[in-house]
């Protein structure tokens, strides 16, 4: 089993893209990149934390590999808006891939080259080294599918 953290806007939305991809086998979401220990949600919204909206994936390399997992990200936000996606602004929404291990590291920024040169926008995602991941409150997991479970 293998871990991915990526941040690419709200991480509800993330998450839920990531959940029903096929070899998927958990995901998680939380903040990784800034400078407290343990922040709630309303301290990263405040914006001075530097904590990013991310989801950590868990996933079997021999059913969807990381360069899928990377190739996916391009995919489920836009990587050229800065400290945003749609109405979600602030740098916890910034679009950033963290990475474990120099492999993750050199496919990131091969993929990144790869996807710039399919668009005219510059992109904005930061590819950084991984950082400790902090879990999000209880309420923020699987938010998406929950509610939607709810609803019908």
């Amino acid at each position: 089993m293998e871990k991915a953290l990526i941040g690419g806007g709200c991480f509800w939305s993330i998450e839920e893209y990531y959940r029903k991809l096929q070899g998927i086998i958990n995901t998680k979401v939380g903040y990784s990149g800034g400078h407290i220990e343990n922040p709630t949600y309303e301290d990263v919204c405040l914006g001075t934390t530097e904590h990013v909206e991310v989801v950590q994936i868990e996933f079997n390399e021999k059913i969807i590999p990381y360069s899928q997992i990377i190739k996916y990200f391009w995919l489920c936000h836009d990587p050229t808006q800065l400290n945003r996606q749609g109405p979600d602004i602030g740098r916890q929404y910034r679009s950033v891939i963290f990475y474990f291990s120099d492999e993750q590291q050199k496919l990131a920024f091969e993929s990144k080259k790869q996807k710039q040169l399919s668009l005219s926008d510059l992109i904005v995602t930061e590819i950084l080294p991984a950082k400790e991941f902090y879990l999000a409150e209880k309420y923020h997991q699987l938010f998406i599918y929950k509610r939607g479970k709810t609803e019908t």
